[in-house]
């Protein structure tokens, strides 16, 4: 060893760089031959480059689950077929500190300021044809001073208390009463609320008289007349109303006598300050501060938080409710999948003047004119055709096709390693037996015999037992090409001057196959189970395109290609098959990438000394 060696650290003769100076064939001999395959691996930049990605995507399906939940029950029809899209909070730079009024819809918000300007954001398209972000010229021209959103259309109102009505106006959206209209009335009524849901509107009048329009079909919009020149305010649900009378009290209005919303609490008899409406439930807050909920509060409408300061006001979105505190604070309640319930802490300054709440977003406004949001502001990948995010299903499904592919895979290796090693050392009618069942499961067509089990088993047993059904079978029918290959390596290296030191000194013969002839293969394995990993998983999404496979609502890269086997899909939603298809297409790069690059570094060859 020369002097500057003898100089050199521990670690640093541990660690640094060879000396130049070293022969090649003294090299050699120095490595192990773990260290040699790893060195040549990581020379290989395409397959450092697959380990990268595999490693980056393993990581992004099994952590981001914790922050990211999925609700397998989900389906909203307001979020149908969203394309990527953010900014659905975004305030335009025309209404900052000069909010007159908004009014946030399923996927835009709606706006005025106190210039009677109206601005529209979000994602703005109802339909093909329809794009609600169309401002009609005479509204426009018009000082708005106030503005409602409902699922597809937009209600708004001008100082001289003229209705303007724009988006899906098929079913009557814009049918507005006549007794609203100047040409009955020697000029429009003064119109103090106005207020829009799932294809209906409504207006009150400073004299107490409410009128609603739109889809009579599915909602119950005519209002009884011993209520009429009585109404202090109403709130829209989906297809029903409440109002608050002049005394307090609180009343269901329409026609029907028999739904969730009829049968009021009796506690509301008086002293009703405030009202509003989710999707399926109505609230109220009364003078001392109490609220009530009641009708289908299956989102955890009913769920009021205790609070220290009273409640004043009370907003309501499609599943959470949003309430203004006496002391400037807000609170939000309900349903929180959005974050819609999720108060920021910039909010609660104790400075608040007046809150905007509808669908799954909010807006508050100080005293000063800041506007501070919470809620949906998008989706960055869109939504599929039950309105479901596409980048959590993603997420969630990563997690359950690697999880299929990982346990199928070490199902394969155990049986495959077992039987080729017995197969390759003892040979004769071991050999002869298991090589013919190897034959015979592997001459099996794999995919018409998951189809026939799949038509077998129909619907019998949950998603979670088919998960591990799928495992098992795909595990079953795999090892056959393991098998071959550790039986030819063991083959090989039975004949070795090791094994025969081993059996002359009395060892058993399960030690010698398990414990010195196997790890001599190891490697050889290794290639085999990475590359094999990656057939799993595209073989639990094959399954899954031809119906075997794990079946929705549970998400996996392959049904929810499955999915977007649709021509109208493929060219309109976009996004809905290729995201997926990406992701998964880059996984499964990844690991063959991996794979031939563990090939070559364990091969002599590869060197090319």
């Amino acid at each position: 060893m020369s002097e500057n060696n003898k100089k050199q650290s521990f670690l640093g003769r541990l660690f640094s760089n060879r000396n130049k100076t070293v022969d090649v064939m003294v090299e050699e001999q120095i490595q192990s031959p773990g260290r040699m395959m790893l060195d040549n691996f990581m020379h290989n930049r395409l397959g450092m480059t697959g380990l990268i990605g595999f490693v980056l995507i393993f990581l992004f399906v099994s952590i981001a689950p914790y922050f990211v939940p999925i609700n397998l029950g989900t389906s909203d029809t307001t979020q149908t077929n969203v394309p990527p899209t953010t900014g659905m909070l975004k305030i335009p730079d025309g209404m900052k500190n000069n909010v007159q009024a908004i009014a946030p819809g399923p996927t835009f918000g709606v706006g005025c300021n106190k210039d009677g300007q109206v601005f529209v954001w979000g994602y703005t398209k109802i339909t093909d044809k329809i794009d609600i972000k169309k401002i009609p010229d005479e509204v426009k021209e018009a000082k708005i001073v106030d503005v409602a959103a409902g699922y597809d259309h937009i209600v708004a109102i001008d100082d001289e208390s003229n209705i303007y009505v724009w988006g899906n106006t098929r079913l009557g959206q814009d049918r507005i009463p006549s007794e609203l209209k100047p040409s009955r009335t020697k000029g429009p009524k003064n119109i103090i609320q106005i207020e829009a849901g799932y294809q209906i509107s409504g207006a009150l009048t400073d004299q107490g008289e409410a009128y609603f329009w739109g889809n009579s079909n599915m909602a119950d919009i005519d209002v009884r007349k011993e209520f009429q020149g009585h109404i202090k305010k109403f709130a829209i649900a989906t297809y029903n109303y409440i109002l608050l009378l002049d005394d307090g009290s609180v009343a269901y209005g329409g026609m029907q006598k028999n739904n969730a919303f009829t049968n009021i609490p009796s506690n509301l008899s008086a002293n009703v300050v405030d009202i509003a409406a989710s999707g399926d439930t109505m609230a109220d807050v009364t003078e001392d501060g109490k609220i009530t909920v009641w009708g289908n509060a299956t989102h955890g409408e009913a769920k009021v938080p205790e609070t220290e300061s009273k409640p004043v006001e009370i907003y309501g979105g499609r599943n959470h409710y949003t309430a203004l505190m006496e002391n400037g604070d807000v609170i939000s309640w309900g349903d929180n999948e959005h974050k819609q319930s999720t108060v920021t802490a910039a909010v609660n300054s104790g400075d608040i003047e007046t809150v905007f709440a509808g669908f799954y977003q909010n807006y508050a406004v100080t005293k000063t004119g800041e506007v501070h949001t919470w809620g949906l502001d998008g989706h960055i990948l869109g939504t599929d055709d039950l309105g479901r995010d596409v980048l959590t299903r993603i997420i969630h499904g990563g997690k359950t096709t690697m999880t299929v592919g990982a346990i199928a895979e070490v199902i394969a290796i155990l049986i495959g390693v077992i039987l080729g090693a017995i197969a390759g050392y003892f040979g004769g009618t071991a050999d002869l037996l298991i090589m013919r069942i190897s034959e015979v499961i592997g001459g099996l067509p794999f995919l018409p015999f998951a189809l026939l089990l799949s038509a077998i088993i129909g619907t019998r047993i949950d998603v979670q037992l088919r998960m591990y059904l799928i495992m098992v079978v795909l595990g079953l029918l795999s090892w056959t090409g393991i098998c071959r290959l550790i039986r030819a390596q063991i083959l090989a290296e039975r004949e070795k001057e090791f094994v025969l030191a081993a059996q002359a000194m009395g060892v058993k013969e399960g030690t010698i196959i398990f414990k010195h002839i196997l790890p001599n293969v190891m490697s050889i394995l290794l290639v085999e189970a990475t590359l094999g990993f990656a057939t799993c998983m595209l073989t639990e999404s094959s399954l899954s395109y031809l119906g075997f496979g794990i079946t929705p609502p549970t998400p996996t890269w392959g049904n929810m290609l499955t999915g977007a086997n649709n021509s109208i899909v493929i060219q309109q939603y976009w996004w809905r098959w290729v995201f997926p298809a990406a992701i998964f297409g880059l996984c499964t790069i990844c690991i063959n990438l991996m794979g031939d690059a563990i090939r070559d570094a364990v091969d002599p060859k590869s060197l090319g000394r």
